[in-house]
């Protein structure tokens, strides 16, 4: 193969790579396209349309088939950093594109906070799981609230039960709690929590190990605190 020839299909090879990652603007759907230089600001990233995704730096691109594709260089943060793609599909549904992508985070969803020819601007929307998770946080900070809202100063007031359920089956763990609190709605706290777990483990297909929580044998007060002891 000669000089000229070798050339000729370098360039070929370009040109169809290049075009590869060109997205025509489509005034029908303004999603569709390539957005680079992200800038970050709280809670929002603004990107600008780019004919292409840069071979150095961070981008994602929208395409007619339902195609993602964000230009990385991955966790590691360490120069020199190497670029790649990762691939993805994505809906787009009342303002919310739903993305699904084989590497972390496999599931997630944006929403567009404002869309123009040349600039996208977006935030992180919670998914349905996120949200049901923090639904659980929230009870169980609640559960803590009440638990520990007397000080320990006897231990003879003091009891403990199990709260939470793990997908292989049996309580999360034990809680202390004082005799002195409204404990018939402390305990129906803790099972309302329980049952909200065991719907959240089924419908996200949540998996646990199948160790059972251990069982404590007694309470001690420590400069205010319940501790249990196993």
């Amino acid at each position: 193969m000669n000089f000229k020839n070798s050339i000729l299909i370098l360039f070929t090879l370009l040109f169809f790579s290049c075009e590869e990652n060109q997205i025509t603007l489509d005034a029908d759907n303004l999603l569709l396209g390539n957005w680079v230089e992200p800038v970050y600001n709280g809670e929002t990233t603004t990107y600008k349309r780019g004919e292409s995704l840069p071979n150095k730096g961070y981008g994602i691109s929208f395409n007619q088939q339902n195609i993602y594709t964000e230009r990385t260089s991955g966790w590691c943060g360490t120069p020199p950093l190497s670029y790649f793609n990762v691939e993805g599909t994505f809906e787009l549904k009342n303002q919310i594109i739903n993305i699904s992508k084989q590497s972390f985070p496999t599931d997630y969803a944006l929403k567009i906070v404002s869309l123009t020819e040349t600039e996208l601007v977006v935030k992180k929307e919670l998914t349905e799981q996120e949200i049901d998770h923090k639904n659980l946080i929230d009870l169980f900070t609640e559960i803590e609230e009440l638990a520990y809202s007397i000080s320990c100063t006897d231990i003879n007031n003091w009891s403990f039960t199990a709260y939470g359920a793990k997908a292989c089956g049996g309580p999360q763990g034990y809680i202390p709690y004082s005799n002195q609190i409204d404990i018939d709605a402390f305990l129906e706290k803790i099972k309302i929590y329980t049952q909200a777990e065991k719907d959240y483990n089924e419908k996200h297909g949540i998996i646990s190990d199948c160790a059972l929580a251990a069982t404590p044998v007694s309470i001690e007060c420590q400069n205010g605190y319940p501790i249990l002891k196993y």
